[in-house]
């Protein structure tokens, strides 16, 4: 159903364009989205590539799942739904930041291929980069950083993605990224700037 208030909305053309804005920041605008299961070390290795970034002069922002859920996002549950709600704001808050000529990163578990679809359809073409972080959940569970694992499987904690709900993974993602130990953290940073250089996305650092 259409939303009536929807009928009453004219979209209003800013006079600054995005490309005014990258032409001052130097850089173009793009989205990293970090995809995989809690524990995956998805927030550990976008922390370390926007540590990277900041240092070589690039403006960059980091959304994470869980500094999102206890603000913007706090009303979600974890529901099939809630899921769906909270990565199609997530996409709409990149979509703004990419349009500022930001260098965005997001982290999140974003288990369903249609919500990452639906963010990456968003964007312009080459604007969305689906970065999977590829670790095994026998890995993450050995890590399991909050105990949520372990609470999802004494059936304490309901709907639990790898667990109790289902996570699909990427068929096609820009990067797909073996994260099996912390030694791969420096090395999984490194390809992801390579791949940026090489898409003229940044300069080399």
């Amino acid at each position: 159903m259409v939303n009536e208030s929807e009928n009453n909305l004219l979209w209003h053309p800013n006079s600054v364009t995005r490309e005014d804005r990258e032409k001052i920041n130097y850089q173009r605008g793009v989205c990293l989205w970090f995809t995989g299961l809690s524990g995956s070390g998805k927030s550990t290795i976008a922390n370390e590539l926007e540590r990277h970034l900041n240092h070589s002069g690039y403006r960059t922002y980091l959304l994470d799942g869980d500094n999102i859920r206890l603000g913007l996002n706090k009303d979600l549950g974890f529901s099939e739904k809630d899921r769906t709600e909270n990565i199609r704001r997530i996409g709409e808050i990149a979509k703004l930041f990419v349009d500022a000529g930001i260098i965005v990163l997001t982290a999140f578990i974003s288990p369903y291929r249609i919500d990452r679809q639906n963010v990456r359809d968003l964007l312009s073409p080459g604007d969305f980069i689906e970065i999977f972080v590829n670790a095994d959940i026998s890995v993450c569970e050995s890590r399991d950083p909050k105990g949520l694992y372990k609470k999802a499987r004494a059936g304490k904690i309901n709907n639990f993605t790898g667990i109790s709900a289902p996570y699909e993974k990427p068929l096609k993602p820009e990067l797909n990224l073996i994260n099996a130990d912390e030694g791969d953290i420096i090395q999984n940073t490194g390809k992801i700037l390579n791949f940026l250089y090489e898409r003229n996305i940044i300069k080399n650092t």
